[in-house]
């Protein structure tokens, strides 16, 4: 545990490498922070769609809900060693890979793209606390409630997420527990309730919509990659690589399985559900009051602890970009503007559903160019230098040409470009949209195997002198020093 944070204090590290002596973390306490980080009834209202709108059958859905975890996060847990290695958050040690100027680059976008995820989770914890009190007290929705919602909902995600990891851990075990048992309930009312003959008697999808779902379903944990370091800093070095990564894919595909699939035997008895405006409400109306209201409150407590870990994260970014305040007032911009998107969304947008997709598969392109760069360079065993991380002058081994590293900012941007070229949403679409690979839905993919084919045979940046940018014994260990190299492609330790 951080040394901060075990007494129940605040947690008050930001972007500075975590000592060896603090770093005493475990790798299966990764497991329920990545459960905690699924808990969210949006989960149930994609399964629908991948039956309404992608036109699956049951089994098809059952292969989405499989291999979409398995791919988002396998790509969360292999960046996630990066943060073991250097003890810092994932966005500080970008810094390493794209120089101290050209971070501020793909840390921007990230940081942007980090707005609409919490807008979205924040709207879905404002309707299920609308929703239960329709349930509880017959209170109906009107602006001045949803106003109220929402400020209430973002303040409980601040206050979590500004205490720090360790509050962050101890709720997303509890909320494990919670949620898995009431999940337990409401799948043994559907298998109870269901037209059975009706879900397995639809016919087959196209097999472009199966792999299209794959990558609406994975575009959520796609959207952690960057974020993964953050939750591995206080492991040792010493910390099992392959272990981190099945973790987290346990972690997540034990929720994601099971509410993708349960959204899609919803859908079979309730059509309208994928097109609903409001994405919580349906379920008071498929599971008796007894069922729903305590389902929804802890759904909504795992609505807020992803709100919360995202922030968390979100902090960690503003801090890179130059925002030099504390990490809990860095994470209060992103909770303003959580506030103002939120309330448009509910208030303004016509359709929840498809402002959703379409944000679901621009994030994925805006994260896959990022990924392909840093995990090329992971992978080829790069070492972090604690001090040069911090140290944003010209006297930083990070600088490289004028504070950027031109190599990997070309592969991003190239990457960016490509995914964009392929994409197609509600309000954009790329010139290459039509073509096999854009009707797949597969631009994300495009974007990150351009960025890292290309970023790996272009010329390496200079690597940085041992000791550059005056690094301690303390920090240079920390971020681990020389002796924390790991081979190319390695995965052990």
């Amino acid at each position: 545990m951080p040394a901060e944070s075990a007494d129940g204090a605040i947690e008050t590290r930001g972007l500075e490498p975590v000592p060896d002596r603090e770093r005493t973390g475990r790798v299966r306490e990764l497991v329920p922070t990545w459960v905690a980080a699924n808990i969210s009834v949006l989960l149930l209202t994609m399964g629908a769609g991948l039956v309404i709108f992608n036109g699956l059958n049951f089994w098809q859905v059952l292969l989405v809900a499989f291999a979409a975890p398995v791919l988002s996060y396998g790509l969360v847990g292999l960046i996630s060693i990066a943060g073991k290695r250097g003890g810092a958050p994932g966005m500080a040690l970008s810094r390493a890979v794209f120089g101290q100027r050209g971070n501020l680059f793909p840390g921007s976008l990230i940081w942007v793209a980090r707005w609409g995820w919490e807008t979205i989770n924040a709207v879905s914890g404002a309707y299920a606390v609308l929703t239960v009190l329709d349930l509880l007290f017959g209170i109906k929705s009107n602006t001045a409630l949803i106003v109220v919602t929402l400020v209430f909902f973002v303040g409980c995600t601040f206050a979590v997420s500004g205490l720090g990891i360790n509050a962050l851990r101890v709720c997303s075990t509890w909320s494990t527990y919670l949620f898995g048992g009431f999940s337990v309930l409401v799948l043994g009312y559907l298998v109870a309730t269901t037209d059975w003959s009706a879900v397995f008697g639809k016919p087959a999808g196209s097999t472009a919509m199966m792999i299209a779902g794959i990558g609406t379903i994975a575009a959520g944990g796609i959207s952690w990659v960057p974020s993964g370091p953050d939750f591995t800093r206080y492991l040792p070095r010493t910390a099992s690589s392959r272990g981190m990564v099945g973790a987290t894919i346990g972690g997540a595909g034990v929720v994601v399985v099971p509410m993708v699939l349960m959204g899609a035997v919803m859908a079979v008895g309730t059509p309208d559900l994928a097109k609903a405006q409001d994405p919580v409400s349906f379920i008071g109306e498929l599971l008796p009051t007894w069922l729903a209201v305590p389902y929804l409150l802890i759904a909504l407590i795992g609505m807020l602890l992803i709100n919360s870990m995202s922030m968390y994260s979100a902090g960690f970014t503003a801090q890179t970009l130059g925002i030099t305040v504390p990490r809990a007032w860095a994470v209060s911009v992103n909770a303003v503007i959580s506030l103002v998107f939120g309330f448009l969304l509910m208030v303004v947008a016509t359709s929840f559903f498809g402002s959703f997709i379409s944000f679901l598969t621009l994030l994925a392109v805006a994260f896959s160019a990022w990924i392909g760069v840093f995990g090329v360079d992971m992978l080829r065993g790069r070492v972090y230098d604690g001090a040069a991380l911090l140290d944003t002058t010209r006297t930083s081994a990070y600088w490289y040409r004028g504070g950027f590293a031109w190599q990997a900012m070309t592969a991003w941007g190239v990457a960016l470009a490509v995914g964009l070229l392929f994409t197609s949403v509600d309000w954009f679409s790329g010139p290459l949209a039509g073509t096999w690979i854009g009707r797949n839905g597969l631009g994300w993919v495009a974007g990150i195997l351009t960025s890292g084919v290309l970023y790996a045979v272009l010329p390496r940046a200079a690597a940085p002198a041992a000791g550059a940018g005056g690094t301690a014994p303390e920090a240079g260990a920390a971020a681990g020093g020389t002796d924390a190299r790991v081979p190319t492609g390695s995965l052990s330790n």
